[in-house]
């Protein structure tokens, strides 16, 4: 029996490192704004059935004005976040539908995250009730306090959890009831309030190519990720200049 989701894209946050006039929310890659490709993932699958575009009030105007169109072309939702990540994720959960069984909550800058993935993070999610994607700790991680290196860090079982975070409805939502009862300046993803809970979160591991962008420079790497990859092919005859469409 499928599922339905709802996919919460957090495109709310200040982007403080990223510097410039524009947020990198809302900066292209490849031609296309970030959080547009994030939820054309989430847009084009049938399990999906609602998708709610959180962002900043004072990016109202710019999103409407400018993707307004495409918003509304794939029935999606505007809400506004918060300061805080938790503070975004808790306002739109107000808006998720009473028939949604998995919400996915989804960084809009992660515009590289594969379809095969999204796959795999919602079945485990619906087999366990909490899952995220995660990426094994390659480089070598030093503790460090005052520019100076306290110690070198044990990666062997570290994981970097990823997005889209998927939980059950009933999950994500007692999850987010229990914020009263935590140090909020100490969260910093969905998976760490379902944690809380006492319930296991499964990981799907993932690879780096599913690259959050934080800094200029990851922009380059994101177009060069997705110029990588194969091209969906058209179905039927498109006609001979094809590849000049691309």
């Amino acid at each position: 029996m499928s599922k339905n989701v709802a996919a919460i894209i957090c495109a709310a946050g200040p982007a403080t490192r990223f510097g410039g006039k524009r947020k990198k929310q809302f900066v292209d890659v490849a031609g296309r704004a970030v959080f547009l490709r994030s939820m054309e993932l989430f847009a084009n699958r049938d399990d999906i059935k609602q998708i709610l575009l959180a962002i900043s009030p004072g990016d109202e105007e710019l999103v409407s004005v400018k993707w307004g169109a495409s918003l509304k072309f794939f029935n999606v939702k505007i809400c506004f976040g918060g300061a805080e990540r938790f503070e975004t994720v808790s306002k739109a959960l107000e808006l998720v539908k009473d028939d949604i069984d998995l919400i996915a909550v989804h960084d809009a800058v992660r515009c590289c995250v594969t379809d095969k993935l999204i796959d795999e993070v919602i079945a485990a999610a619906v087999k366990n009730g909490a899952a995220i994607p995660a990426c094994p700790v390659s480089a070598t991680i030093k503790e460090v306090k005052d520019n100076t290196i306290i110690r070198t860090v044990e990666r062997t079982s570290l994981y970097e959890a990823q997005t889209p975070q998927v939980f059950e409805t009933s999950l994500l939502k007692k999850a987010y009831a229990n914020i009263k009862n935590l140090d909020d300046s100490k969260i910093s993803d969905d998976s760490q309030l379902v944690e809380a809970l006492g319930q296991k979160v499964t990981i799907v591991e993932a690879d780096s190519s599913n690259i959050k962008i934080t800094r200029k420079s990851d922009i380059a790497i994101a177009e060069a990720i997705l110029k990588s990859r194969p091209k969906p092919k058209p179905e039927g005859y498109i006609g001979p200049y094809a590849e000049a469409q691309w």
